[in-house]
């Protein structure tokens, strides 16, 4: 999981496993969606990948509630980079 800033925004970027079509895709932006301060989703099937957006001012995302979000929706997070 890897952060970057561009003006108040800050995109969270990592890889997710499991994932092999649009259900997949729904589910896991679903969950994701949820988390407080989580202002946009981007997940990508084909490269396996989600971006997480927040907005400055918010509490930064806690990893342990992106892993359990996505692991609720049926899919394993990937720490390390494949």
């Amino acid at each position: 999981m890897f952060n970057t800033k561009q003006n108040d925004l800050t995109t969270t970027a990592l890889h997710v496993s499991g994932m092999t079509c649009s259900h997949c895709v729904s589910a896991v932006t679903a969950e994701l969606s949820k988390l407080v301060g989580a202002e946009s989703v981007d997940v990508q099937l084909v490269a396996g990948g989600v971006s997480l957006v927040t907005v400055a001012g918010t509490a930064p995302l806690d990893p342990a509630a992106v892993a359990a979000a996505i692991d609720e929706a049926g899919y394993e997070p990937v720490t390390e980079p494949e």
